[in-house]
């Protein structure tokens, strides 16, 4: 509940009429919920005194006193705990380092707690911490910051104690940990200031910082500064990047203000593409990490697709342009490099603006020129970026025809493996450019093969770095498109093991390939049959049609899978989805969910996915990224949940976390295939307990279930039923069968007589549990409908056996629950039928 709002309704509410003892009693409840205890006693103390014999002031102003004092008791215990583990931290003459890490450790646990977070910053914590933080003892470090963290409440507070410079200058300290640990606290601080803190205040003027929005651009400031700052360390330049992705977009298309984007464009986007720039090895270049300009692209690309109009978009590229002009003309080779290097990141990242920098003068010149270089360092940068322009359809054409001679030559003649590695991934994009169309093959018969041949040697050889050999799986991830290739890799268990074990390792970079070669392994990209009609109208009109090779057949892709699982491709994809990393961009999570929902699709391979984490990793996934992404996660998750225990398949809480992901299938635009599954799904979560039963009607499913009551595809209609008669358990839903204007119990009523034995069953089942759990449906059944008794005698004279019993428990809790249906029962044949069932020996 909004309780700020609350408080503020019900003042108004007093400052109208100051003897409003209720407007009175729900501000000192909101107050209380807020923390506000002395301010709430105030209230219920007058209360009292307008009401001295209202029992329920007197009641809730007694518990309130006892909640009061307990705080002040843990108060007073926690006040001289945090004062001994300051002491112990800040005692220059402790030698003994275990007893300060305890004191860390102390503090660590104490600010987790309300009363010892407050007393941390009421006791001039802050400045202690960045004492703290001075010192030279690294190990404590981390620990200071983590201990701010606690303190995301007073982030206004923290920022104006100890200013934005010296929060950034934290972040790009040589010591990993410490950089780590102030990035978590500059984004629970960026969340906090974005969400407005000062709206707990009962005014502006009570706020601790005024203009939130002014510290929020002071802090996004410092960080772009320190993209370009030399004495910043490179995991402190990644951790800045990563904060600015995930502080800076908007995080949903609905939200119409994107100020923050084009303000960090304006001010910033030249210091970011300083480090997607960087020459590694260069004269005066950044220190950068192995997935500093994966950062950086991603980065740039969530810019760009942060902007709202063709004049932004405009002006974007024209920053972008004029920036790869300043160090293309007039600089010596190094601004070549430097400008050939931005074009890479661009194609990587916001790849519109890196085609139209691409046909800046002079630059494609200079990448084909620079690919001959004797030097490794510029050969490498130059080939890199060809191999970007190659999957990009403005270039592709121009490089089939020039290019493809060049990066030959190079794959055959350079003795160096990197330069020839990075070429034959460019020759692998060409050679894919028919993507699955079995007829379209770029290079003579056999080549291919070759290549893929190669990317595996490459692969498993341990010798080369895990840089080098994160292109043999791009290369991959391009050949994979061809079924023979596909059968040749799931076949080769070492090239296998050795992809899973590089998507498991600090470099991220290579999860995207990754996560593409699985996609195509297990066909589970889209793809639609054609309408035989239109496959003639083709043929006729002698256009090209798409032909599926013979080995992406059903029962092909299923042993792919089968061989995908033994070699453990789940354990991989669950570890590539922990990864904090921009790398799992939104795009990387939708070919994982892809694979994930081709590894479920059959039911006995679904208990092995668990087993190897699969479960856990699709509720992230189901909750983030793309609609497409979050829709295929959902439908694993239904799929597992369907043929599994569902409490042994998401033990603890994870179990209901699962309920909104299923309840996304049951929306209209989800398939016919989706919306059974997830009710199947949803139908055995019902089941099992009234608290999941609570979570699906709080996802507000139930109205989505009872229109799919009428749906005209009876497996749908059915498990719709179903799934109605497990939450009929629920008080709330069997209030809604007695709602005023409702024809849910009629509905119920009718379907116990259709002739689908499986949906009478269901609605049987319901009216059985509705009419024993809430007997006033019992009087309500006759007013529905005229036929209703000749449904029951229906029931009761079925030859099923569970439909008999249905039957039989409505008409037994009718005769108890209601004054006039026992009556009408007793009037009609149903005792004659009851009678014959009751001697009819061979049934229970």
């Amino acid at each position: 509940e909004d309780y700020t709002k609350a408080e503020a309704d019900a003042t108004k509410a007093i400052e109208a009429d100051g003897r409003d003892v209720k407007a009175l009693f729900r501000r000192s409840q909101a107050l209380q919920q807020l923390g506000r205890l002395d301010q709430a006693v105030s209230d219920l103390q007058r209360c009292v005194s307008l009401e001295p014999r209202n029992k329920a002031f007197q009641e809730a102003l007694r518990a309130l006193g006892s909640s009061m004092h307990e705080k002040m008791k843990t108060m007073s215990c926690t006040d001289s705990k945090v004062e001994q583990m300051f002491r112990i931290l800040l005692d220059l003459d402790e030698k003994d380092e275990d007893k300060k890490q305890k004191a860390a450790q102390n503090l660590i646990v104490l600010a987790r707690e309300e009363a010892g977070a407050e007393k941390i910053f009421q006791s001039d914590g802050v400045r202690l911490l960045m004492q703290l933080l001075d010192t030279a003892k690294a190990d404590l470090n981390p620990k200071a910051s983590r201990r701010q963290v606690c303190l995301y409440l007073q982030t206004m507070a923290v920022l104006a104690e100890l200013g934005a410079p010296r929060l950034s200058a934290v972040l790009g300290v040589e010591h990993e940990q410490v950089s780590l640990a102030a990035c978590n606290l500059l984004h629970v601080m960026f969340d906090s200031l974005k969400e407005g803190l000062q709206k707990d205040f009962r005014g502006k003027e009570d706020a601790v910082v005024l203009d939130s929005s002014r510290d929020l651009k002071q802090l996004i400031k410092h960080l772009l500064e320190l993209l370009v700052l030399e004495g910043a360390s490179a995991h402190g330049r990644d951790n800045a990047l990563n904060l600015l992705i995930k502080v800076v977009p908007r995080k949903s298309p609905k939200e119409t203000n994107n100020s923050l984007s084009l303000w960090v464009i304006d001010q910033g986007l030249k210091k970011i593409l300083e480090v997607g720039s960087t020459v590694c090895g260069s004269l005066g270049s950044l220190p950068v990490t192995e997935n500093s300009r994966m950062s950086t692209s991603v980065l740039l690309s969530k810019l760009y697709e942060d902007l709202k109009c063709d004049a932004e978009r405009e002006n974007f590229h024209h920053l972008c342009e004029d920036y790869v002009r300043s160090w293309f003309e007039g600089h010596e080779l190094l601004g070549k490099l430097r400008a050939i290097q931005t074009v890479s990141c661009l194609l990587q990242g916001p790849s519109e603006a890196g085609n139209r920098v691409l046909e800046l003068e002079g630059i494609m010149d200079s990448v084909l020129s620079l690919c001959a270089s004797v030097c490794e360092a510029h050969q490498l940068v130059a080939v890199e970026a060809l191999i970007h322009a190659v999957d990009k359809a403005k270039r592709a054409s121009f490089i089939t025809a020039n290019g493809v001679n060049l990066l030959k030559e190079i794959y055959k003649h350079s003795e160096r493996d990197s330069i020839r590695i990075r070429a034959l991934v460019g020759l692998c994009k060409l050679g894919s450019a028919g993507g699955t169309d079995f007829s379209m093959k770029q290079f003579a018969e056999g080549s291919t093969m070759k290549l893929a041949k190669q990317c595996r040697k490459w692969l498993c050889n341990e010798a080369i770095d895990a840089g080098t050999r994160r292109w043999a799986v791009e290369g991959l991830a391009y050949l994979t498109f061809d079924a023979d290739v596909k059968e040749e890799f799931v076949e080769d268990k070492a090239a296998m093991q050795a992809m899973f074990q590089l998507a498991k390792s600090e470099d991220r970079s290579v999860l995207y390939a990754v996560a593409s070669t699985l996609v195509n392994c297990t066909n589970s990209y889209d793809h639609e049959e054609p309408d035989p009609q239109m496959l003639e109208l083709a043929k006729y009109a002698k256009q090209h049609i798409p032909e599926q090779h013979p080995k992406d057949k059903p029962a092909f892709v299923k042993r792919r899978v089968r061989k995908l699982l033994m070699a453990g491709v789940v354990s991989a994809l669950a570890c590539m989805v922990k990864s904090e990393n921009p790398a799992l961009t939104n795009s990387c999570r939708e070919l994982i969910s892809r694979v994930l929902l081709a590894l479920v699709e059959e039911a006995e391979d679904r208990g092995s996915v668990v087993a190897q984490g699969g479960g856990k990793a699709l509720i992230p996934l189901s909750l983030e990224g793309t609609e497409v992404g979050q829709t295929k996660a959902a439908q694993a998750l239904a799929k597992i949940t369907i043929t599994s225990n569902p409490e042994m398949a998401f033990p603890g809480e994870r179990i209901y976390e699962v309920v909104r992901p299923l309840v996304s299938l049951l929306h209209l635009q989800r398939t016919g295939l989706q919306n059974f599954e997830g009710l199947m799904a949803l139908t055995n979560l019902a089941g099992i307990s009234e608290r999941l039963r609570q979570k699906i009607l709080k996802e507000r499913a139930v109205p989505m279930i009872e229109g799919y009551m009428f749906e005209e595809h009876e497996l749908i209609r059915l498990a719709a039923t179903e799934c109605m008669c497990n939450m009929a358990m629920s008080k709330e839903v069997q209030e809604l069968f007695l709602a005023e204007g409702s024809d849910r119990l009629k509905l119920m009523v009718l379907y116990s007589g259709e002739e689908d034995e499986k949906l009478r069953r269901a609605a049987s089942g319901t009216l059985a549990m509705l009419t024993a759990l809430h007997p006033p449906i019992c009087k309500r059944i006759p007013q529905v409908t005229v036929h209703w008794l000749e449904i029951l005698q229906a029931l009761l004279l079925s030859p099923s056996v569970e439909l008999q019993h249905r039957g039989a428990v409505v008409v037994m809790n009718m005769m108890a629950g209601a004054r006039e249906a026992p009556a009408q029962l007793i009037a009609s044949e149903m005792l004659e039928i009851l009678s014959v069932l009751a001697k009819d020996k061979d049934k229970p």
